[in-house]
């Protein structure tokens, strides 16, 4: 899916300084991912929590189900923490990635390459349902996560084997990482998935290192 191609598009696109504007960071990559207790995910290699809502579960392994949704395996597996609803498969993946000593963010450039994402979407989903394939394209939104001074979102709707989906990214940053949450909701009879989504970013909280 589009997934390695949204990361590169936006982790190669940010503003620039003339000058260094933070250390190099390095991330120690045999530390692990986190530790999970009950529905509740607490990060070691990047500080962040996030939390399931009932009906949910979180854990650091890709569910194989989003394999037969399309997710390349390669991008699912460089994600640090799954949150998703066992029963109609919605799902959402964050990953974390570190920034040069030189890119600089603020809103508007986080919403602009927000934007800038949905092109390659449309050109992933045609490839994946055919040309025929349809999509409203939702506005892109500031988001507001616990820690985090910069996020946008943007999603899109569309149908695939008869479901209805709601399919979106939200980019952020807060010094020094680069934050990308991908999610996909099937919008199924009887199940309430959007607001579920919506509880699980509002449990997600960044916790910078002291």
């Amino acid at each position: 899916m589009w997934f390695g191609s949204m990361l590169l598009i936006l982790a190669f696109a940010a503003g620039c300084a003339g000058a260094p504007v933070r250390e190099a960071v390095k991330v120690d990559m045999k530390l692990p991912v986190g530790n999970i207790e009950g529905n509740q995910f607490t990060g070691i290699r990047f500080p962040f929590k996030v939390a399931a809502p009932p009906g949910w579960q979180v854990t650091t392994q890709y569910p194989k189900f989003m394999i037969d949704q399309g997710y390349d395996k390669e991008g699912l597996e460089a994600s640090q923490v799954f949150v998703f609803n066992p029963v109609t498969q919605s799902n959402l993946q964050i990953d974390f990635e570190t920034v040069n000593r030189y890119s600089t963010f603020d809103q508007k450039s986080i919403e602009g390459l927000t934007t800038a994402a949905a092109g390659t979407f449309k050109e992933e989903l045609v490839k994946d349902l055919g040309k025929g394939a349809q999509a409203e394209i939702g506005p892109t939104e500031p988001v507001s996560l616990k820690g985090v001074p910069y996020a946008a979102k943007k999603y899109a709707t569309y149908i695939a084997k008869g479901v209805n989906r709601n399919q979106g990214w939200i980019y952020a940053f807060a010094e020094p990482y680069q934050i990308f949450i991908l999610y996909l909701i099937l919008e199924k009879e009887g199940t309430n998935d959007l607001e579920a989504l919506k509880a699980v970013l509002d449990s997600f909280e960044y916790l910078p290192k002291k």
